[in-house]
């Protein structure tokens, strides 16, 4: 199979290439008063920005870039509603009881309420809420995977386990033990979705302004003054809802999550008797492998597939080929059409999984949900923050609240996953063997 494949446009996420022009916002100029200052315009400020101007709070989003910059527009467009790595007993194990069930019914209906936002704002997103399935790569897999579907479906969800033919029904793919299916997952395009998110926080109220980088943020009476090199905010609570993309403005927060760097890649359309083998009901996939498998199409028939790397000498080069001859080798696609769309972007990952609010002083906290989930856990985690900022206690929402928890000895784990995914990639081939 020839390796060598054609990259038409480099570097530049898919969706920020398909979606209609941005409508321009301007940049902050001058000073204003708020109730809540929301400092990044992704996926959990859009969400809080909406939610909270909803409820009558006066609002201010303050972007970096523009909207969808950072790693809202540079993901695959997959809407999760359930953890990466901790499953509901587990949960309740670590969390308890109480705390264990309020965050494990955020998670529940966190899908159920991203597609119910873009029906209710008309969102044109191209999103299909057709379910997300799971494959299982080995029989030990497969034992974790039934475990999970039941967990999730004695609480109600519309989780159910597949059999081999199922799966291979399901997704085309061949060689899959088995799996399990959320119904209430699917795709979407990301930025589309997020610029949607903004036009309609705008509309309830919010203000939202680009290319406006906050440089400080700093204790004033009983609330907090952020700058901006052309203008100010005076709010009595600050959202700090950059994930991964904060820069140097709270270096604290770099040190408690690991920065995990992931390739995305989209080939040509496929042509439509290859399509009609593939995924024919358009759910997302992603297996169970440790070297994560995902594919997914989007509304031209394009494929699109993720992963990581380990060295990043040439890494914006090499891994989207490699990325494109794994499509092809697991898809049994030896006329795969070329790579057209590569890009990478930057999640952060949690020690536990799970998603957080960083307590950072009185009124100012951060959000963080991503672990690979961002799209279904940030839209959730937007929602129960608009209470907060209408003055619900930190502690009584239902994600976990702390006080920042730098990662010990961080300088030199930091990069950990990455180097680790020789191991993951070697583990996966014992288990497939085993």
């Amino acid at each position: 199979m020839n390796a060598v494949v054609r990259q038409e446009a480099h570097g530049a996420s898919l969706w920020h290439a398909i979606s209609r022009s941005p409508r321009e916002r301007p940049a902050l100029h001058g000073e204003i008063d708020v109730d809540l200052a929301i400092v990044g315009g992704g996926f959990s400020g859009l969400s809080t920005a909406l939610h909270a101007a909803g409820k009558g709070i006066s609002v201010a989003v303050l972007e970096a870039e523009i909207i969808a910059w950072g790693a809202t527009g540079r993901n695959a467009g997959f809407v999760v509603p359930n953890f990466a790595k901790m499953d509901p007993d587990s949960i309740l194990a670590h969390l308890g009881p109480e705390r264990g069930e309020r965050l494990i019914d955020f998670a529940a209906g966190s899908a159920d309420l991203v597609f119910g936002l873009i029906r209710q704002h008309g969102i044109d997103c191209d999103a299909v809420q057709s379910g997300w399935i799971q494959p299982a790569h080995s029989a030990a897999a497969f034992e974790k995977v039934q475990s999970r579907a039941q967990q999730w479906a004695l609480r109600g969800r519309p989780a159910v386990t597949l059999d081999r033919q199922e799966v291979e029904a399901l997704t085309g793919a061949r060689g899959y033990v088995g799996g399990w299916m959320d119904r209430s997952g699917g795709v979407i395009n990301p930025v589309a979705y997020a610029r949607g998110l903004a036009d309609a926080a705008e509309r309830a109220g919010a203000r939202i302004f680009e290319r406006t980088r906050v440089t400080s943020v700093d204790r004033m009476g009983d609330g907090w003054s952020l700058k901006t090199p052309s203008g100010s905010v005076r709010a009595a609570k600050v959202l700090i809802a950059t994930n991964a993309y904060g820069g140097p403005l709270f270096q604290t927060l770099q040190r408690t999550y690991f920065p995990l760097k992931v390739f995305q890649i989209a080939t040509r359309p496929l042509p439509l008797e290859t399509r009609a083998r593939l995924l024919p009901g358009g759910q997302g996939v992603g297996d169970t492998r440790r070297n994560l498998f995902t594919f997914r199409f989007d509304a031209d028939n394009r494929l699109i597939s993720g992963g990581m790397h380990i060295l990043s000498a040439g890494a914006d080069t090499r891994v989207p080929q490699t990325i494109w001859r794994r499509l092809a080798e697991h898809l049994d696609l030896p006329d795969l059409p070329p790579l057209a769309y590569s890009w990478s972007g930057m999640a952060a990952v949690e020690p536990d999984f799970l998603p957080h609010i960083l307590d950072l002083g009185p009124g100012l906290i951060a959000g963080r949900a991503c672990n690979g989930r961002g799209i279904a856990m940030t839209t959730a985690m937007g929602k129960v923050l608009a209470d907060w900022a209408a003055g619900t206690d930190a502690g009584d929402l239902p994600l976990p609240f702390a006080p920042p928890a730098p990662i010990p000895f961080h300088a030199l784990l930091r990069h950990a996953p990455n180097m680790l995914l020789g191991w993951s990639i070697l583990r996966d081939r014992m288990d497939e063997t085993a």
